[in-house]
């Protein structure tokens, strides 16, 4: 790792994983790490929650499929406690990204783990802890086995539409920008939705908010992006409000609802038929 060699150590830090490998692959990397004063491990969910009720734990690493409870299931539990330690979620889950930014997760990295990407995630840990703004932006190293591509693949000209190159094995596929009905966010990478399926990237869901703002997109929650010119459906009255894209019904945050009703005005968005 190469963190700044004179960050103080702050972190007593929980690593939970039921395969003893993977736990110590993660204890190997986070031991050089200089703002980690100590780690304590756990191989399970329940043994985890035991030792962050009984331990002072700065901060968790959290696996997500453990017996007992489930890493998510654990971080649920955490909101109960007077001072809950911020959690970063590594895994091999690439689907459970959004469950996790639900609970408030400070990261979710993917295995198997790359020691700059963790170095990534200690330090928003660290930010998390100290009460420092969490900066998440930037693209996160490839992970092996999933599609992924950079914000420096889409092509644009006067005579043709955006395209954004996805990567699915061994296989380049040029995806329409006017094709993604919506992007979720799966912690440093975005899964694009279209009605051919949905592709995942490795472009952080911030960067795509910036690129596509000028191209009907507009951001509806932290873990969505919406192209206005998809929406079926509005519901932007009462306790829970949300849109209909296709066939998914997303919901939006309180915080950005202001935005996108001007959005709407300005695009003179009318749900589709």
């Amino acid at each position: 790792m190469s963190p700044d060699a004179a960050a103080p150590r702050t972190l007593r830090l929980l690593v939970a994983d039921d395969e003893r490998p993977a736990l110590d692959e993660l204890v190997s990397l986070l031991e050089s790490d200089p703002r980690i004063a100590a780690i304590v491990t756990a191989s399970s969910g329940t043994e985890a929650l035991r030792v962050l009720s009984t331990e002072p734990i700065d901060a968790a690493l959290l696996d997500i499929h453990m017996p007992g409870l489930t890493g998510l299931e654990l971080a649920q539990a955490l909101q109960r406690f007077e001072r809950r330690p911020p959690v970063v979620f590594v895994t091999a889950d690439e689907e459970r990204a959004v469950d996790a930014f639900d609970l408030d997760a400070v990261d979710y990295v993917l295995k198997p783990v790359r020691t700059e990407r963790l170095a990534r995630a200690v330090g928003r840990l660290v930010d998390a802890v100290e009460g420092a703004p969490i900066i998440t932006s930037g693209s996160a190293p490839g992970a092996g086995g999933v599609a992924a591509t950079s914000a420096a693949t889409s092509t644009e000209s006067p005579d043709a539409p955006a395209t954004i190159a996805v990567t699915l094995g061994a296989t380049t596929r040029l995806v329409r920008r006017d094709a993604i009905r919506y992007a979720q966010a799966q912690g440093d990478y975005a899964r694009l939705h279209t009605a051919d399926g949905g592709f995942l990237v490795r472009v952080p869901i911030s960067d795509l908010e910036q690129q596509w703002a000028g191209a009907g997109f507009v951001r509806v929650h932290r873990s969505y992006l919406v192209a206005l010119e998809h929406i079926t459906q509005l519901r932007l009255s009462g306790a829970s409000p949300s849109i209909t894209v296709g066939d998914d019904e997303l919901p939006v945050s309180r915080r950005l609802l202001p935005a996108l009703r001007e959005r709407i005005a300005e695009h003179r968005v009318r749900p589709r038929a």
